[in-house]
């Protein structure tokens, strides 16, 4: 999975506030600079932060930077344009300043400290948000994974529980994976399994999470009540039908629905769901039952 970000800070921008020193200091104090950049493991936030400690010192209104598959932009592209770049463990970062005046020599020198300095804080981000993602996301179908569902669910609830939201959730799966896999091979499968994940991402809302669970089990959080989590499957259904590969290979889901209620247990709703599944099974395959209904 890409996890490359592209940010965007403006330098009246509140987001992060570092109080290093005073405006166009000639004498940055290294120490606090040094602290300030590896306070955060947020790539985003580290480099906001640079951008912040260089316009205070420096004459700069913006800076890009690329490095490795991210890339970042902070404050205004405007003014004169100083390109820059920095080799780190084999890679190269590359920088672009935006300057509303020629640096003096000093300046110079000051630029070319400062900006050795977010490296390896910028570094050690990006590589803890990678080792992140891969911990919560199922390589095979780009969804999250067990553990981040388990997550996931508890905070749904959480937030339910203070707000009085409507949640539920979709537990659906393939119907006759097995034989599918046994048949053309595990290869094949995972064709399967990567395609239908690809599905689920496209058919869910911004505001929904998809999860591969287990084998061909996955999980759909719905930020909603049980229409919204059928019209979700009613997409999901219709969706399959225009698949070629599903279509050709006659692939097919059973969903079962589960609406939140308060004071409910994660076990507990996955189980009602769990029982609605087994009933869209039992009710012939490719089709949704909710709980309760």
């Amino acid at each position: 999975m890409d996890f490359g970000l592209a940010t965007d800070f403006y330098s009246d921008e509140p987001r992060y506030q570092p109080e290093i020193l005073g405006s166009q200091s000639q004498e940055p104090d290294l120490v606090q600079i040094i602290q300030q950049l590896h306070e955060s493991l947020d790539p985003r936030t580290v480099f906001a932060c640079f951008g912040k400690i260089m316009g205070q010192h420096l004459p700069i209104d913006g800076i890009k930077l690329r490095y490795n598959k991210y890339q970042f932009c902070w404050g205004r592209q405007q003014g004169l344009s100083i390109k820059q770049q920095i080799v780190h463990q084999g890679k190269t970062a590359r920088l672009e300043y935006s300057i509303s005046a020629p640096l003096m020599p000093s300046q110079a020198k000051q630029l070319q400290l400062l900006q050795t300095l977010v490296i390896l804080p910028l570094f050690n981000a990006t590589q803890y948000q990678e080792m992140s993602q891969q911990a919560m996301y199922d390589s095979l179908t780009r969804l999250g994974n067990r553990h981040y569902y388990i997550e996931s669910l508890k905070k749904a609830i959480a937030t339910s529980s203070r707000h009085s939201n409507k949640m539920a959730i979709i537990i659906l799966d393939l119907d006759n994976f097995k034989k599918l896999n046994d048949v053309f091979g595990h290869q094949f499968g995972d064709n399967v399994l990567s395609q239908f994940g690809q599905l689920l991402t496209k058919a869910i809302r911004d505001t929904d999470q998809a999860f591969r669970v287990g084998g061909d089990e996955f999980v759909v959080l719905v930020r909603g009540d049980l229409s919204a989590a059928k019209v979700l499957c009613e997409r999901i259904l219709s969706a399959m039908q225009s698949q070629p590969l599903f279509d050709k290979h006659d692939v097919q889901t059973s969903l079962g629905i589960a609406q939140w209620s308060k004071d409910e247990s994660a076990n507990s709703l996955y189980e009602r769901a769990d029982k609605a599944l087994y009933r869209a099974k039992a009710a012939g395959r490719r089709c949704y039952k909710a709980d309760g209904e």
